[in-house]
């Protein structure tokens, strides 16, 4: 019986570990997705692309460290995530011209449109 339940146990928890790790790596690939939509919708130079890269990378970095912070509520983080994401966007807007920041501005709505319909394609189920 002990060895039943402990298989059990053990299912569950390389089940659990198997689907975070798909979770990321959907996430990681839309993420590379969105990256390449924008670089080529934008139609950025090669000096724009190596900022954006940098850009990225930097805050990255910085919504991972507070996404990890456990000493922060879940609303701390939300809130600290979305004013990072507001300063990331506002060091983009230096370096892009007026015309593609506008074009940001569609792509964002539109993905903000995609993502809804997304959700509430998932509440059907």
């Amino acid at each position: 019986m002990k060895k039943v339940f402990f298989l059990m146990v053990a299912f569950a928890f390389v089940g659990t570990a198997a689907m975070a790790q798909l979770e990321q790596k959907d996430y990681k690939k839309n993420q590379e997705e969105w990256d390449k939509k924008v670089k080529e919708d934008l139609k950025l130079t090669t000096d724009q692309v190596a900022k954006y890269d940098a850009l990225n990378k930097e805050y990255s970095d910085k919504i991972s460290a507070v996404a990890q912070d456990a000493t922060l509520s879940k609303e701390t983080q939300k809130e600290r995530k979305m004013a990072l994401k507001k300063e990331k966007e506002a060091k983009l807007f230096e370096f892009l011209t007026p015309d593609q920041q506008n074009k940001y501005r569609e792509l964002i709505e539109q993905k903000k449109k995609d993502m809804e319909k997304t959700a509430k394609d998932k509440e059907k189920f």
